[in-house]
């Protein structure tokens, strides 16, 4: 019995494998093949923010309303980010990069988890959180990674570079690769989690398809929230490290 459903089980993640993982369909723009559904994804997402600020901070008032309270609970939640990892001098200009990382992660995260993708149909893969395709996280990393750089450069000027001979010019190799794991551990960290997370739901959904997922769903939508919240707060401690000149 416990080898019949082991073999069921398998045949059945195989099957979740096969049908999900690896899938896409391409667009070929100036001669550049695109993943269609990551694009149709990611503008999806934008346009959802768009709707939301434009909804909520059209007519400002004296006494907020509810659209109102959220947005400015969301904006007074990413200065205290910014404030807490860069500093009370120079946290404001960032507010707006921590924000729309955080707003575009945190609404991908979600709306892999809320929007029932799986009924529209393509011609291959499927729509999805744009966050569950490596191209999209390896790009927001590499937006962190030009941030940190331009946010030395620009406080220190080519002062900057001295950080990677200290405290001792021996550390040179180990300062530099340092540079490199930074975009590598945000970029796998948040497609990681994601993508597990959607598999795991996939799974389960597929054996119990009735209450058995519900807190699953639940628990995806917490974590996916987290995981805004951590790219955010690690984006704005590598800018202000990058301002300090210090590890």
């Amino acid at each position: 019995m416990t080898l019949f459903i082991y073999i069921k089980l398998k045949s059945k993640i195989v099957l979740v494998n096969k049908s999900k993982i690896g899938q896409h369909f391409y667009w070929s723009i100036a001669g550049l093949e695109v993943h269609g559904q990551v694009l149709i994804n990611t503008w999806i997402v934008i346009l959802l923010i768009l709707i939301l600020g434009i909804t909520t901070t059209r007519e400002l008032k004296l006494i907020p309303d509810t659209g109102q309270n959220f947005i400015e609970f969301v904006t007074e939640f990413v200065r205290d980010i910014a404030k807490t990892q860069i500093g009370e001098k120079e946290y404001l200009k960032w507010v707006p990069y921590l924000g729309t990382i955080f707003l575009f992660i945190f609404v991908s995260n979600w709306s892999g988890a809320l929007i029932p993708w799986k009924v529209i149909e393509l011609p291959n893969g499927e729509l999805g959180a744009p966050t569950n395709d490596i191209n999209t996280t390896v790009a927001l990393a590499l937006l962190t990674s030009i941030s940190y750089f331009y946010a030395g450069l620009s406080k220190r000027g080519i002062g900057y570079f001295a950080k990677y001979v200290q405290p001792t010019p021996i550390l040179l190799p180990i300062n530099i690769l340092e540079d490199f794991t930074k975009p590598l551990s945000l970029s796998f960290r948040l497609f990681g989690n994601i993508l597990a997370d959607e598999l795991v739901v996939a799974v389960v959904v597929s054996l119990v398809p009735l209450i058995v997922p519900i807190p699953l769903i639940f628990l995806g939508l917490f974590t996916s929230g987290i995981q805004a919240l951590i790219f955010a707060t690690l984006s704005g401690s590598y800018i202000g490290e990058a301002m300090e000149g210090h590890h």
